[in-house]
């Protein structure tokens, strides 16, 4: 038998038997899943309701968008003879599941969902995120915040009147999957994560020019990793070289500089390449460092755009799981919800590429809404389908994972 098929509970017409929510939670691995709960004693002293019956019953809250413990009970405990089909061994009280989440170190599930992401980069790692021929691992960097009420959770310090914690994301643009996520309090700023990141050689990183801090960048370019950041209006430059361009195509040069004042010299003591690009569509000019040499000029400032697939990332994520409003107050509470709904996200996306779901990921998630406690298979459920019933306002939304 192959480790594929050891490890996790292939999809398959044998689970015409089984509800949809079990066939979902039965292409994880059980064994992984233990290995994180025991790194971190989850299960130790606990009787009836293991760490993974929290994640089951915290998954069905991100998939069925539930917007409390409360409703989230109440939905599983409407169907009792059910729940144990579910992986649960019996009814659920709301403050079982309040004090798992207050007390179960987050940390398993953020250990689970990197087990996650090792799957899921696999699955997508063929896929071709960029029209042009450019060969090689492209991340988008950036943050999100996420307000918060301050006498509430008055432990995310962000501002005197206001409380926050903050999402620092790398996104593997093969995909749209996170490779790593930081979760910190609003104060947080955000090229301070270059300094927890372990860069990969041969990869590059895109950025906006709120990471731009040369000594960090020279780093990144030390660890023989490549980036692509827009330079900061202040910036002054010496010009070494100037590359003939192609203006028809909006670039408007391409030059080898090195930084010109003594601190920022000190700081980033290399030459860098400063690209100067006009956008057709919009108009507007922008100027781009990087540390690479081998892209052109114009498939720089392309690869630029492709930065926007972070900011779709977190709106969709804002949209679609519950990470805005959370069912519990403590720090420890608030991240496991977070970590929760990567777990979430990271499975329909696993399941959409094993099982071939041509279908955006807000469609698999509203059909998976409605179909939790239905014994169809999934891939008859989403073959049977009809887009032609979906309205609208639906086809608007975002289309996250979708080429």
């Amino acid at each position: 038998m192959s480790e594929e098929s050891s490890n996790y509970v292939l999809l398959s017409p044998m689970h015409s038997g089984h509800y949809v929510f079990h066939q979902l939670a039965s292409t994880l691995s059980r064994f992984q899943f233990n290995e994180c709960v025991k790194r971190y004693s989850g299960d130790q002293y606990v009787k009836s309701f293991p760490c993974w019956q929290q994640f089951l019953c915290l998954c069905f809250g991100q998939l069925t968008f539930r917007e409390s413990l409360r409703s989230i009970v109440l939905c599983l405990n409407a169907h009792p003879s059910k729940l144990y089909n579910l992986g649960l061994s019996g009814c659920v009280k709301r403050s079982t599941l309040a004090d798992a989440n207050e007390q179960r170190d987050w940390r398993i599930y953020e250990t689970f969902a990197h087990k996650l992401i090792e799957r899921a980069r696999i699955l997508y790692g063929k896929d071709v995120p960029f029209k042009e021929e450019i060969m090689g691992t492209f991340y988008a960097l950036d943050s999100t915040t996420i307000d918060l009420c301050l006498t509430v959770f008055n432990w995310a310090s962000f501002r005197e009147t206001k409380a926050a914690v903050k999402l620092h994301t790398l996104l593997d643009l093969r995909g749209s999957i996170p490779t790593f996520i930081h979760v910190s309090d609003g104060k947080m700023h955000d090229v301070k994560i270059l300094d927890v990141l372990s860069f990969e050689p041969g990869a590059c990183y895109i950025m906006d020019r709120g990471y731009v801090d040369y000594a960090r960048l020279y780093r990144v370019h030390c660890a023989q990793a490549f980036f692509i950041t827009r330079a900061k209006d202040s910036a002054v430059f010496t010009r070494l070289y100037s590359h003939a361009v192609d203006r028809t195509t909006g670039v408007i040069c391409n030059q080898t500089v090195r930084m010109t004042t003594y601190t920022a010299r000190r700081k980033y003591p290399d030459t860098l390449r400063r690209v100067k690009y006009r956008d057709a569509v919009t108009g507007n000019t922008y100027v781009f460092l990087t540390n690479n040499r081998e892209l052109t000029a114009l498939q720089i400032a392309e690869l630029y755009k492709h930065r926007w697939d972070i900011e779709q990332f977190f709106k969709w994520m804002k949209g679609h799981l519950k990470i805005r409003t959370f069912w519990g107050t403590s720090s420890n509470a608030v991240k496991t919800q977070i970590w929760v709904a990567v777990c979430t996200y990271l499975m329909v996306a696993i399941v959409r590429k094993k099982l071939h779901i041509d279908r955006s990921m807000y469609e698999i998630l509203q059909i998976l809404s409605v179909t939790m406690f239905e014994k169809t298979p999934m891939d008859t459920l989403f073959s049977d389908f009809n887009l032609d019933d979906i309205e609208p306002e639906v086809q608007k939304q975002l289309t996250l994972l979708e080429y």
